[in-house]
């Protein structure tokens, strides 16, 4: 079987199984939230942390939970790997340095999960276990919490309220991605993922010295890794180590993993506006996207230019043979068309065009699917926008599901949209003009500017994946990708919950003849082209510089 066709066969088998799990998966998650009924197991949650579940919050109290939560995540994460050295478990390792262990509380707890350090020479079981898996579940079930506000802000009139945080983050955490975890975790370790607590153990003499393997919960972490489109993993090699990631079809399900709840959260936001037209029309578009973006990559990284690459049959320079480059080019466009950051290959040895395209799907926000819950409110922000773009071209005051888009949503839905680029581009430049981060690159010219950039565009996005190549664990790096992290998720936050709030606030308004049909075809190709004509806008002089330069080379 050539590669070519061995690559779409992957393809057609992962959208099989996406479209097989939709609507059960969609709809359960509708009802998870939606839902009155309390669970034996939530009660005892919710009397331990002091909530009352069915109180309604607006959205300064929504916010307020979700940052106090967060923020509590980070000093706990934080203090865990200050003391690591005198924990049980920690295999030998001393206690992180602060600046990294700032950044990678800050790196978990935002649901990125950039790591500027080797997995297996640092981190301690009880680090990984308790620290790193538990804010592979709980930032997941955050950003679930705040699409779920931001739907209820659609579906409900004249209240301004959103929900309960806390409900919404135990619900999501025990009732969808705990089950799905362990599923997943039982799938991965009967194809041959470890899963265990060993220490270190020598695995043989390699070159007259030896190698040292440690073990470790590494099935039960990869599941949540990806399912919950965290992607820090066990290992430096990431989902490219054999221990992570055994064979074709486990690089296979772990696609699938990433993928599946975000895709099927476009059903639950359906249902619960109560049309699932609605959730089909964004469907459509996150997937004309992720698809496009599919080819585009095949495309760049099966190009026969060289006798090399003639003869591996593409670019096979930093893939894996396991996987091949159709495997590999399937789980680069997933993991950074979605907030997951997981990899198997390394980015930095694509094509100039393939790396550019990896770069381009963070940059437009991480929204087709995205990540676990940040993927479907940032995609209905990018909606507002293309009704507000829609309302222009024809004189009328444009509407979405029944709310009427006046200013302040708009100024709302602009924030939205400026943040990451500011973050990603003025800290870009900094590093460039000042003389120390430069000398992090291990590459010259427009390569080396793509690993600056991917660094800040992977930090701010939230997504955690890595050019290779980039000596992030510097204090300006640690520092700065840090702040990148915890302004990118938290900023776009506020003005997701704000905009929620106000539209809970208004009375719907009734459809007329000049209301746009916002579940046809027709929108969802002004959607996909206001999302490709607000990136190109911003991204495309620095974008020119690094991989456009490199690939047109």
């Amino acid at each position: 079987m050539g590669s070519v066709l061995a690559g779409v066969l992957q393809l057609l088998a992962l959208i099989a199984a996406l479209a097989l799990v939709h609507v059960p998966a969609g709809s359960y998650m509708a009802k998870v939230y939606s839902s009155r009924r309390h669970l034996r197991v939530e009660r005892w949650i919710y009397r331990a942390i002091g909530a009352d579940p069915d109180t309604e919050m607006r959205w300064p109290a929504y916010l307020r939970a979700v940052l106090a939560f967060s923020v509590a995540g980070v000093l706990f994460l934080y203090l865990l790997q200050r003391l690591q050295g005198v924990l049980p478990g920690s295999l030998g390792f001393s206690s992180v340095n602060p600046a990294q262990s700032f950044n990678t509380a800050v790196s978990f707890v935002t649901n990125t999960n950039w790591q500027s350090y080797y997995g297996e020479q640092t981190m301690g079981h009880v680090v990984q276990t308790a620290g790193l898996a538990v804010q592979n579940f709980v930032s997941a079930a955050v950003g679930m919490a705040v699409a779920v506000a931001l739907v209820r802000g659609f579906a409900r009139s004249r209240s301004g309220e959103l929900g309960n945080f806390w409900a919404d983050l135990v619900r999501g955490t025990l009732r969808v991605l705990v089950p799905a975890a362990v599923l997943g975790a039982l799938v991965l370790v009967a194809c041959g993922a470890i899963q265990n607590f060993s220490g270190i153990h020598e695995v043989g003499q390699f070159m007259g010295g030896g190698q040292q393997w440690n073990g470790g919960a590494v099935a039960s972490q990869e599941a949540i890794k990806e399912l919950g489109t965290n992607g820090g993993g066990y290992f430096n090699a990431n989902s490219a180590h054999p221990f992570e990631n055994p064979t074709p079809f486990t690089n296979l399900f772990e696609i699938f993993l990433i993928l599946v709840v975000p895709f099927s959260l476009t059903r639950t936001f359906g249902l619960m506006v109560g049309s699932v037209r609605q959730g089909y029309a964004i469907l459509a578009t996150m997937a004309t996207i992720w698809l496009g973006f599919t080819a585009l990559m095949m495309w760049a990284e099966f190009s026969h230019h060289g006798p090399a690459l003639q003869a591996a049959g593409g670019a096979m320079e930093g893939k894996e043979v396991r996987f091949g480059v159709g495997g590999s080019a399937l789980f680069a466009v997933s993991t950074t068309l979605t907030s997951t950051g997981a990899v198997d290959s390394f980015h930095s040895s694509f094509t100039g065009l393939g790396g550019g395209i990896t770069m381009l799907g963070m940059m437009l926000g991480e929204i087709a699917p995205g990540g676990t819950g940040s993927g479907l409110y940032g995609m209905l922000i990018m909606a507002v926008i293309a009704v507000f773009l829609a309302g222009l071209m024809v004189g009328r005051t444009p509407e979405y599901l029944g709310k009427k888009i006046g200013a302040r949503e708009m100024k709302l839905a602009a924030c939205y949209i400026l943040v990451t680029p500011a973050l990603v581009l003025v800290l870009t430049a900094l590093s460039m003009a000042l003389p120390t981060p430069p000398h992090s690159m291990l590459n010259p010219g427009a390569h080396g500017f793509s690993e600056v950039l991917y660094a800040f565009t992977s930090a701010a996005n939230n997504n955690g994946s890595a050019f290779a190549g980039l000596n992030a664990n510097t204090d300006w790096f640690n520092t700065t990708t840090g702040l990148a992290m915890l302004l990118g998720r938290f900023l776009p936050m506020v003005f997701v919950l704000a905009l929620a709030g106000s539209l809970a606030a208004q009375r719907p308004v009734p459809e007329s003849a000049g209301t746009l049909r916002t579940e046809k075809p027709l929108f969802a190709g002004l959607l996909v082209g206001a999302i490709l004509i607000i990136t190109g806008l911003t991204y495309f002089p620095a974008l020119a510089l690094g991989p456009l330069a490199e690939g047109l080379a």
